[in-house]
């Protein structure tokens, strides 16, 4: 079992950058994590994932060449670096750790934090 905590999240403007951060405790190195996010009114949506071993990455189409997923074992963190940030981007951010297979296409996430709000304004 792991438990999360994200950290980072702010008002920023449009174009602007910021870095979320996930904090693990429990078994985090052996688990691949991923970034979700929603929106107001919206289901949540999945954002990015990193394998437990760091060498693959996936990304949703919208967040493609702006998002960056890292991790770090040894620190029992995950990170997502957020560049050129649109207001389409605002939402609350989760991190989650998967515990199948399922986490290349954003399934098989079961364990979740409680989430950071990202507001980007026009």
């Amino acid at each position: 079992q792991v438990q999360l905590v994200e950290s980072g999240g702010r008002l920023v403007q449009a174009g602007g950058s910021l870095r979320l951060s996930c904090a693990a405790s429990g078994d985090f190195s052996s688990y691949p994590m991923g970034w979700f996010r929603q929106a107001p009114g919206k289901e949540r949506e999945f954002v990015a994932a990193i394998s437990w071993s760091e060498v693959t990455t996936h990304y949703a189409d919208s967040v493609k060449g702006r998002f960056t997923v890292s991790r770090d074992n040894a620190k029992n963190t995950v990170d997502l670096q957020m560049n050129d940030l649109k207001p389409e981007d605002t939402a609350v951010y989760y991190c989650a750790a998967a515990t199948g297979p399922g986490w290349v296409v954003g399934t098989d996430f079961r364990y979740w934090g409680p989430g950071t709000q990202v507001t980007v304004s026009s």
